[in-house]
């Protein structure tokens, strides 16, 4: 008996519980707060500096799209916003580009027995203002012949420990830019699905977002990258991968050749292929993400969307040169919001991390 009034104390407790809770989402979404977004526009961005126009339009965008009814509803599953990662999410700039300083240590530190004269001669030729273009992915995708993917993977993750020259205690791991590291946050605690699509190769791109800040938020299936040519071992010379089959413990090997740079008009193709529908909202920081941007607003486009586009104008806390009138002026022209690392930064880089006194030290040709 003592125990069946136990029992119903117990319930009745659980009871008026389970109605408060209720009630109190009532209330909630009576005032257009809901259970997926509850707090987030109040603790959100809390790297970003207030007042200058980004930050706030971001907040309203994600505020609109998520409320369950409004105008703006967008349905979890089309919620997809893609990421330049290069100059976007991370440094760019020259002594700290990853894949670019990858490949200048392999060539010339790390495993020069491994390439040719003429491709230590290119890493050696690399200098401010070189342009990563198309003939420079053909390079890298040489150097790494002969590796697995799994050892390329490897070796991205083993270079990222490395100190970068332009920075004080920063390992190229380290080159991600904080309040960008939050958005993607901010966005995936809001439901939308991440995709980082970047004109550095794919399994490069993997191993650095698996070692990063948003490691938990990007999975590598969306990861959209460069592709260089893999075949498995004995095979690299047959012009079709229907001439032979995979076996069990067969590896993957990098042949020197390359496929695509996802680069320019490559990005929104490569969206459209991998995605397969449009996303609605894009980050970038140059006209090599524009398609992407511009597939992403596209009139045609049945959602409401943005592309916001990061301006390098920081030139205390960063390398960046970009004039932010003429960027800013270009870029909302265009149809984008413009970042301003400048003002709309309220720190750029991980605690303790400094400008050092110099950008770079010239690479010793000498292997």
């Amino acid at each position: 008996m003592e125990n069946a009034k136990k029992q119903l104390i117990v319930w009745r407790i659980v009871t008026v519980a389970a109605v408060c809770v209720l009630a109190a989402v009532c209330v909630l979404c009576a005032f257009g707060v809901h259970p997926e977004n509850s707090g987030a526009a109040g603790e959100a961005l809390s790297l970003w500096n207030d007042g200058h126009g980004a930050k706030e339009q971001l907040i309203d965008y994600v505020t609109a799209v998520t409320k369950e009814g409004g105008e703006d509803y967008i349905p979890v599953e089309d919620r997809i916003a893609v990421f330049d990662m290069d100059g976007t999410l991370t440094c760019e700039t020259y002594y700290t580009y990853y894949d670019t300083m990858m490949f200048i240590e392999y060539c010339l530190y790390d495993h020069p027995e491994r390439v040719p004269d003429e491709l230590k001669a290119a890493a050696a030729a690399i200098q401010p203002g070189y342009v990563a273009d198309e003939t420079l992915a053909r390079n890298f995708a040489r150097a790494y012949a002969g590796m697995t993917v799994e050892e390329l993977y490897d070796y991205a993750v083993e270079f990222g420990q490395k100190q970068t020259a332009s920075f004080s205690n920063m390992r190229y791991i380290d080159n991600f830019y904080r309040p960008m590291a939050e958005v993607v946050k901010y966005l995936y605690d809001n439901q939308f699905t991440i995709y980082v699509i970047s004109g550095t190769e794919r399994t490069t791109t993997r191993a650095i977002i698996a070692n990063s800040p948003i490691r938990d938020y990007v999975s590598p299936d969306h990861v959209i990258g460069t592709d260089f040519e893999v075949k498995q071992p004995g095979h690299e010379d047959e012009p079709s991968n229907m001439d032979f089959k995979y076996e069990n413990g067969d590896e993957l090997v990098l042949t020197g050749g390359f496929i695509q740079k996802n680069l320019n008009a490559n990005k929104s193709i490569y969206v459209q292929r991998e995605i397969g529908k449009r996303p609605v909202l894009a980050f970038g920081n140059s006209g090599s993400d524009t398609s992407m941007m511009n597939y992403t607003i596209d009139a045609r486009n049945p959602y409401r969307a943005q592309a916001y586009m990061v301006v390098a104008d920081d030139t205390e806390r960063e390398w960046g040169k970009q004039d932010w009138g003429e960027k800013s002026a270009e870029y909302a022209a265009k149809g984008y919001i413009p970042i301003s690392m400048k003002d709309d930064f309220a720190v750029i880089y991980a605690d303790g991390v400094t400008k050092a006194a110099q950008q770079y030290v010239p690479a010793d040709s000498a292997a």
